[in-house]
């Protein structure tokens, strides 16, 4: 049974990535993905990380939340350039 409430930096942890903050800001600046891309299908994710993200969003766990935050931060620049070319 899991106890704790998710973070961001659990979640990490839950992929197998490296949970410390700077490694958090790293992996987001260095894995931007496009608008297009919805985040369980960004290529670098192994078939684990993939299942791990998409079956927590489906269920709409206490997951999903953490889960959702990692898909924003993970299409902030696409957004930020879509939006200074408005």
């Amino acid at each position: 049974m899991f106890d704790q409430q998710p973070t961001l930096e659990l979640l990490f942890e839950q992929l197998g990535l490296d949970a410390s903050q700077e490694a958090i800001d790293r992996f987001i600046e260095s894995h931007q993905l496009t608008m297009d891309i919805p985040l369980h299908h960004a290529p670098f994710w192994t078939q684990a990380q993939h299942d791990f993200l998409i079956s927590h969003w489906k269920k709409d766990d206490e997951w999903a939340m953490v889960v959702d935050i990692l898909n924003e931060q993970l299409h902030t620049e696409d957004r930020l350039s879509t939006s200074t070319h408005q």
